[in-house]
């Protein structure tokens, strides 16, 4: 019960700072929807898709696997800032759950993630893009799940390097394979035998495969629940091991 609060506390507060400047949820989601209004029309040829929806339902899910990676993987640089102001220093004082202090963070992370994947699927619904609403609900809980995870182990980072130098390019090293080897931009399904074994121990490989079924309506897809079981369990592992360096932080 302590922690449900005291996670609900940090969540507002992160909340209420993001609120006072939302131009970053917006600034978030200008990149993809540059791909998504400048790339995605030069698909339905590369694809052969029989519709330009089709190649959209291809290309879509893809970019919000992206959006939910890139955008949780550098949230890292704002705990930095924070550590920086000496504000998890003064977090030692409080008798607020360290796990509470991750989770609030991650939270709001997500919820400024979902945010900006409504944004991108309405505007691909403007490209006749259909999806049925049950199955892009279940695509938005990929997502989260996605964004916990790689929001939890970038403030873990962050606690250990306490470096944007530090921290940039080691996200930067980490991101491109897992873009090039998840499929993201293009399915992996022309892509050489070697290079479709190594994507298959990309866990983001199986969240972009499921998410594309999930688009396609196809939820009976086994892809859809082995993406879902690899994200949440990489979710559960990421945010116990950054609570860890939490509690080592602010102790």
């Amino acid at each position: 019960m302590k922690l449900a609060r005291d996670t609900w506390l940090i969540f507002q507060r992160q909340i209420q700072l993001l609120l006072r400047n939302p131009v970053w949820v917006f600034v978030g989601v200008f990149q993809p929807v540059m791909y998504l209004l400048l790339f995605a029309p030069l698909l339905k040829p590369a694809l052969n898709a029989p519709t330009q929806a089709a190649a959209y339902k291809i290309f879509v899910p893809g970019l919000l696997v992206l959006l939910a990676i890139f955008g949780g993987l550098f949230q890292g640089f704002g705990l930095i800032a924070e550590l920086r102001a000496g504000v998890i220093e003064r977090s030692r004082v409080t008798p607020v759950s360290r796990l509470a202090l991750l989770l609030g963070r991650s939270l709001r992370d997500v919820v400024s993630l979902i945010v900006q994947a409504v944004i991108i699927t309405l505007l691909a619904l403007l490209f006749d893009l259909r999806v049925f609403i049950g199955d892009l609900l279940l695509a938005y809980l990929m997502l989260a799940l996605i964004a916990l995870m790689t929001s939890a182990v970038s403030y873990g980072v962050a606690l250990r390097v306490k470096s944007e130098d530090a921290l940039a390019p080691l996200m930067n090293t980490v991101a491109q394979p897992v873009l090039l080897l998840s499929g993201i931009l293009l399915p992996l399904t022309f892509a050489p035998g070697w290079l479709q074994g190594i994507a298959d121990w990309n866990p983001f490989s199986w969240a972009v495969d499921g998410t594309r079924a999930l688009f396609a309506g196809d939820l009976g897809n086994d892809k859809v629940w082995q993406g879902l079981t690899i994200v949440a369990v990489l979710a559960v592992a990421g945010v116990v091991w950054a609570a860890r360096q939490f509690a080592r932080s602010v102790r």
